[in-house]
């Protein structure tokens, strides 16, 4: 059996790298055409609730689908283990590309209120599922076909899909706002993206309905050797539950929040913190992704040569020490004004802490009417940095803007019919006063530097390309064959759908919260080095090892 398992191994790597990436591609385009809509779909769905609000909800929504990943994973791989790799990844696919089709179909919240939200979140969630038990399907298909000493090229062509499937979903809505306007894809055009997806749907199962199981799996299948309890022998034995222990903490959730800094932070950095043009920032983002998506199949090689773990853990500490000098590059890149108005002219809230709100309201029923709550709600709505600076006890709240005063005022008290116009007249007359300091109401288009802008924004996906390029390698290497999938696939989407899936949210909540727009940084650079310092301390490098048992 084990020659048959190599003859097989032999024949057809063209066709089982394309037929697992193809319809990998596809499940990534369908995940994240949420990710790269949330600004419109924000409106759409959670239209009840003031914009800050709104838009971390949207977020919110997006992680649901990262918060089942490792449920998903748990279900998948077990099935994967224990029915087959090729079974398994064609019903994950079929539950992805039917929720993602229901999404264009979804009336929105001034149809159907608040169901419209709760409909949107349980498609999110079928989709997480589905994507966990996807990606672990596909790659331990790719590397068990994988001769001696290739693995970390042809599993780095799987790691490649979630890449192009997101290029593939900004360049869809780039071509339909191009071709309807924009006025017409934010009304009703955003749902064509989602409907698209069926015909991928179809594509992608004619494609894998063509592939043959896996070599090993079908070896064990023919000498007996399949796990009856993959779940059990994954976590609840010591030593391998100290590899999947591992393999999170000391490889994945770095990687995982590399990953999501470069390729989908970066995209609401540029759109809601320095008001870029969306059309002109999926646009850079999609060419940055075009120029440095063949490093995940270099990456992928050179850790055939020279081992996977110094390739992802560099990646890691890079990012770590990285990201706070791109993204303030990144800021006078794409908003010139921005950035000298904040060095020319910084502004600070100056106010009794104890009259300062989180503002974060799930319902949309509370008025945050503080004057110092007003004020960073203003600010925060306008994408202008600012420091907290303590009052006396019950003073007025002030935004300082450079040396200049410029006094809230205090709702409590107000109808809400007063406070809300007294509010939009006070905003107009702060977003005078930024004005005429230089902050602009947005980016200016025409004066952002686009060569730089696209240079930085292709090293942080260079980053990505290194830590995520030889990961499906070395995952695979580290479990044994009959308890792959399961083992492998956890470790993999609690890293990828929780410590990276949650960082757009947690970001900006932590920026939201502090006024800096870069604190929200914290969070990636502090996993991606607790990975670098524990992986390098604690993973041995499984370059090579047999996978077959």
């Amino acid at each position: 059996m084990a020659q048959a398992g190599a003859e097989a191994r032999g024949t057809g790597h063209g066709l089982v790298i394309a037929g697992a990436s193809a319809g990998t591609i596809f499940e990534w385009y369908d995940f994240y055409l949420y990710g790269a809509l949330v600004g419109v779909i924000s409106k759409h769905f959670f239209s009840g609730v003031n914009d800050t609000t709104a838009y971390i909800l949207a977020l919110l929504a997006f992680a649901a689908g990262f918060a089942v990943r490792p449920l998903g994973a748990i279900v998948f791989g077990r099935l994967g283990d224990r029915w087959g790799r090729k079974n398994t990844f064609l019903v994950t696919m079929l539950l992805m590309g039917l929720s993602t089709f229901v999404v264009g179909l979804l009336p929105d919240y001034s149809q159907i209120g608040v169901a419209a939200p709760i409909a949107l979140i349980v498609m999110r969630l079928i989709q997480g599922m589905a994507l966990g038990g996807e990606y672990g399907g596909a790659a331990t298909y790719v590397a068990e076909h994988a001769p001696p000493g290739k693995r970390g090229l042809y599993t780095s062509w799987i790691q490649t899909t979630a890449t192009l499937g997101l290029f593939l979903s900004l360049i869809v809505i780039l071509l339909i706002r191009q071709e309807i306007g924009e006025d017409a894809f934010n009304a009703w055009g955003w749902r064509a993206p989602f409907l698209v997806s069926i015909v991928l749907l179809m594509v992608s199962l004619w494609i894998r309905l063509r592939l043959n199981e896996s070599p090993v799996f079908q070896q064990m299948i023919d000498e007996g050797k399949t796990s009856r309890k993959p779940l059990s022998e994954s976590f609840a034995k010591g030593g391998n539950l100290k590899l999947v222990i591992l393999a999170l903490v000391g490889l994945t959730a770095g990687q995982a929040v590399v990953w999501y800094g470069g390729q989908f932070y970066s995209l609401f950095f540029l759109t809601k913190t320095l008001h870029v043009d969306d059309a002109l920032a999926n646009g850079m983002v999609a060419l940055a992704l075009l120029l440095a998506t063949p490093f995940f199949v270099v990456f992928g090689w050179l850790s055939d040569k020279i081992g996977r773990k110094p390739i992802i853990l560099a990646g890691c500490a890079l990012a770590a020490i990285g990201y706070f000098p791109l993204f303030s590059a990144l800021t006078v890149a794409a908003n010139p004004a921005l950035a000298a108005a904040s060095a020319k002219a910084p502004v600070a809230v100056i106010a009794d802490p104890a009259t300062c709100s989180f503002q974060f309201d799930p319902v949309g029923k509370t008025l945050f009417t503080s004057s110092c709550d007003v004020a960073k709600a203003a600010l925060a709505s306008a994408g202008v940095s600012y420091q907290n600076r303590d009052a006396l006890p019950g003073s007025l709240a002030q935004v300082e803007i450079g040396a200049k005063l410029f006094p809230s005022f205090e709702g409590a008290g107000l109808a809400k019919k007063d406070f809300t116009d007294r509010q939009t007249a006070w905003r107009k007359d702060l977003g005078a006063a930024l004005k005429a300091a230089g902050y602009p109401a947005k980016a200016d288009s025409a004066a952002v530097d686009k060569p730089r802008l696209l240079g930085i924004l292709f090293l942080l996906v260079l980053l990505v390309t290194m830590v995520y390029g030889p990961i499906a390698a070395a995952l695979v290497e580290m479990f044994p064959a009959r308890i792959r999938y399961t083992s492998m696939s956890l470790p993999y989407h609690i890293g990828n759908g929780w410590f990276g899936g949650f960082l757009p949210t947690t970001a900006f909540a932590l920026v939201a919260a502090t006024g800096n727009i870069y604190f929200g940084l914290w969070y990636p650079v502090a996993v991606a080095g607790i990975t670098a310092v524990v992986g390098w301390l604690f993973i041995r490098e499984m370059k090579g090892n047999p996978i077959e048992g």
